[in-house]
């Protein structure tokens, strides 16, 4: 329930704070009438997350074992895709989200009355297939389907008064330090959910070795125990792994937390120049202002003499 709680509450606030963007600067070019095609967007980007939810909540009861196997294996490896692609660009493209949304925003205004819907529905609509496919993902593989729904349903609703809160100045935190955390911790819940996903496809037949696993963990963790509940809840752990589970584990941890960390250094390393740059750009004009006036003084005079 956790790990559906904080994916729909980064998702939702990925959402909200688009949704606040768009809001805002429509209301500041003074075209608060072209609000309605905005919402209306926004409300077709949710339908159709409800949609593929619903699809994949019901759909596969009417194929056959293999075939949920292999839909529910390649399904988690897509959402797997789609998490670490969104987290990736969410930590590379954060600062600059305003201005490219406020671009696209001048462009949709200047095109049809059609171009400001489709502009809501892909906004919000990539967060919420992300969020469906990767709750689904997570909930299949866990021991509580319905717990995981909920978690997921409690962070989208936390999300929505959060922000709230920050377009009324009401709350205010560090939003880029939560992502970046966050985001850490989506990845490690990734890696289960593509451990799952593999899972599903070894015992659908399509990639061998199920059945044998790697090792056994059942003596140190017991699945009905509390906390193999909880691990497995969180991060789909199953304390008897295949050989293919394990690879696809540590091979997708191996190269994306690094990656993720070296985004990050880089990241720091531009605000910090970034910084230097507005520092010195500000000392240069201060060391500048006061020999205006002794110029002026000097013209002065050469025009007084």
């Amino acid at each position: 329930m956790l790990a559906t709680y904080l994916i729909g509450l980064r998702e939702g606030l990925e959402a909200g704070l688009v949704v606040g963007i768009l809001v805002a600067y429509l209301a500041k070019l003074g075209r608060r009438d072209l609000l309605g095609r905005l919402w209306i967007g926004i409300g077709l980007a949710i339908a159709l997350a409800l949609g593929i939810g619903a699809v994949l909540t019901w759909g596969p009861y009417a194929m056959t074992f293999q075939a949920q196997e292999i839909l529910g294996g390649v399904l988690s490896i897509v959402a797997v895709a789609m998490v670490t692609w969104m987290t990736f660009w969410m930590g590379s493209h954060g600062a600059s989200l305003s201005k490219e949304l406020r671009s696209q925003v001048d462009a949709a205004v200047d095109r049809s009355w059609f171009a400001l819907v489709l502009l809501g529905a892909i906004s919000v609509g990539r967060e919420g297939i992300e969020t469906a496919l990767f709750v689904w993902a997570n909930a299949a593989g866990g021991s509580d389907p319905l717990l995981a729904t909920l978690g997921a349903v409690l962070g989208i609703l936390t999300a929505v008064v959060i922000s709230w809160g920050i377009s009324r100045g009401l709350v205010h935190f560090n939003v880029g330090r939560f992502f970046t955390w966050t985001g850490l911790f989506l990845i490690v819940v990734a890696a289960g959910v593509l451990a799952y996903g593999v899972g599903d496809l070894q015992e659908a037949g399509v990639i061998p070795g199920w059945g044998a696993p790697a090792y056994s963990l059942v003596g140190i963790i017991p699945p009905g125990s509390w906390y193999g509940t909880v691990l497995a809840g969180i991060f789909n752990f199953t304390p008897e792994p295949t050989w293919a589970q394990v690879v696809a584990w540590v091979a997708y941890i191996a190269i994306t937390v690094p990656l993720y960390l070296l985004m990050l250094r880089r990241r720091s390393r531009a605000r910090a120049a970034a910084k230097a740059a507005a520092a010195a750009a500000t000392a240069s004009v201060a060391s500048f202002e006061p020999a205006a006036p002794s110029a002026g003084r000097a013209a002065e005079r050469i025009e007084t003499t």
